[in-house]
């Protein structure tokens, strides 16, 4: 179940890193907001995957399921947003690293939120 989280938060992962990079880059938008567009994007490539192939046994009905994932991807945005913005106020470092090294936190925070909350299986 590990393997396919990580295999599934790395695949979103990349929606949301090229869509901040296109938004940043291309649309010269805030980071902070373009970060905030790329994990909502990626959050709904996630949970198909999560629902479909991670946690395919979950006893859920996939509407509860939906609406307990949204509740637990704006705590993995909160997460991810605070942590992010302080990096880019605080340091001098780079926008895309940045977001990287928040990525690991908040990664493995949802991951056992979902796990224990929403799909009941670790």
């Amino acid at each position: 179940m590990l393997v396919r989280n990580t295999v599934s938060s790395s695949l979103s992962f990349v929606v949301s890193f090229v869509g901040l990079w296109a938004l940043v880059t291309l649309a010269d938008m805030n980071e902070v907001l373009a970060a905030a567009i790329g994990f909502t994007g990626a959050q709904m490539v996630h949970y198909a995957l999560a629902r479909g192939w991670i946690f395919p046994d979950s006893e859920r009905r996939m509407a509860t399921g939906f609406v307990i994932f949204l509740l637990n991807a704006g705590l993995g945005m909160a997460i991810t947003l605070g942590l992010y913005a302080a990096l880019l106020e605080w340091t001098s470092m780079n926008y895309l690293v940045a977001r990287v090294l928040v990525s690991v936190f908040a990664g493995l925070a949802m991951f056992v939120s979902n796990a224990t909350l929403n799909f009941r299986k670790v």
